[in-house]
């Protein structure tokens, strides 16, 4: 028979058990409640501010082309794929509780040395994002720059960027040109502009959509070109075409497809680069594939792909990605767009696990479409 200070202390260790479980629970329903409020501020926030700042858009006056894609003040993918503010808003809606949980912040790797000129190849450091810094025959590229804490209109509010750029501002070498997508925040910020500005003396050729140049100059870029859609300027050796790609843009809630979205080809004399920038998949690859023949590289997004009802008109995933790149006659392809800033509900890892997984049954070697940590540099040899 045991003793009744055996049994008061066997109480005791259930009653702490007990105690314990119950603390883990209500650990756990603490942290999710933490995470749904964030969830939720987040988008109260983006909601309100992108209502609040959507008449800051600077437009230009002037009427764009009629064409097919364009009514002449409004701009349209050729198929008619577009999404709404209705499915913006259940998109956001439903992301308070679909999003994966992403880590914190994540560490970079020791960055690449970067030169000062590349004359022979073609040299890509991936920076985040899609700002990739490309170096071909003598020509310093940026494209669409980023390297504010935030892909928002303000600073307290927005997607959050969960590690540094690869490369900071300060140690880029001079740029000749950059090249901007489109207008969402996360491919246009003004902030990242200005200091790219004020920190060479050179103004560098910037090229973008119809409808971007008015906010460009404001930004301290005078010479600012806006192209159509097969439209195209030279750059000292190399010609840059502006061509076309699915998206939308909108930096409010008042000036959506006001301004035109598109991809680029530079020809060097390294080979055809391809940026792509943002763009869902559609006939537009392989059309530039015949176009232009082959490409010595191809910058393809391959992240915030997930829910693929709202995403699949206006981002590619990893397959279709692959896809893109065997429809341009691409050797090799850069992997970008992942990563960085949180913006749709897949896990942070996923997109190169799903490309990888793309790769595999076609049987594309994976060092032909491969994905860099931030700061990190390769060379592709002329063709």
């Amino acid at each position: 028979m045991r003793c009744h200070s055996c049994q008061r202390v066997e109480v005791h260790l259930e009653q702490l058990k007990l105690n314990d479980r119950l603390f883990r629970s209500r650990r756990k329903m603490a942290m999710k409640m933490k995470m749904y409020r964030k969830r939720i501020t987040r988008a109260s926030l983006a909601v309100f501010t992108v209502l609040l700042l959507s008449a800051c858009s600077l437009l230009a006056d002037k009427p764009y082309p009629i064409n097919d894609h364009s009514d002449g003040s409004r701009f349209y993918n050729r198929d008619g794929s577009d999404k709404g503010l209705s499915d913006i808003s259940r998109f956001l809606w439903q992301s308070l509780w679909n999003e994966s949980a992403w880590p914190e912040s994540l560490p970079n790797p020791e960055p690449s040395a970067i030169p000062d000129r590349v004359e022979e190849g073609i040299r890509a450091t991936y920076i985040n994002h899609a700002t990739i810094l490309v170096q071909v025959d003598g020509l310093n590229i940026l494209t669409d720059p980023i390297w504010s804490e935030r892909a928002s209109p303000v600073t307290f509010a927005g997607p959050q960027r969960i590690r540094p750029p690869g490369i900071a501002i300060s140690d880029l070498p001079e740029i000749d040109l950059i090249l901007i997508s489109h207008n969402h925040y996360d491919h246009l910020d003004t902030a990242t502009l200005k200091q790219l500005r004020q920190q060479q003396n050179k103004e560098p050729v910037i090229v973008s959509g119809l409808g971007n140049a008015a906010l460009l100059r404001s930004l301290g870029y005078e010479q600012a070109i806006e192209l159509d859609w097969n439209g195209s300027t030279s750059v000292e050796n190399a010609t840059v075409h502006f061509v076309e790609c699915q998206h939308r843009s909108a930096r409010g809630a008042f000036d959506q497809m006001r301004t035109l979205w598109g991809s680029f080809v530079v020809e060097t004399s390294q080979g055809n680069i391809y940026f792509a920038g943002d763009t869902g998949y559609s006939p537009h690859f392989k059309e530039q594939g015949d176009r232009f023949g082959s490409f010595a590289l191809s910058i393809l997004p391959i992240g915030a792909y997930e829910p693929r009802w709202f995403m699949k008109d206006i981002h590619l995933n990893p397959a279709e990605a692959v896809q893109a790149h065997i429809d341009l006659n691409s050797e090799q392809s850069l992997g970008m767009h992942f990563g960085v800033f949180q913006l749709t509900w897949e896990p942070v890892d996923q997109p190169v696990v799903d490309l990888n997984a793309a790769l595999e049954p076609i049987r594309i070697d994976a060092r032909r479409f491969w994905a860099l940590e931030p700061g990190q540099a390769r060379v592709v040899d002329a063709r």
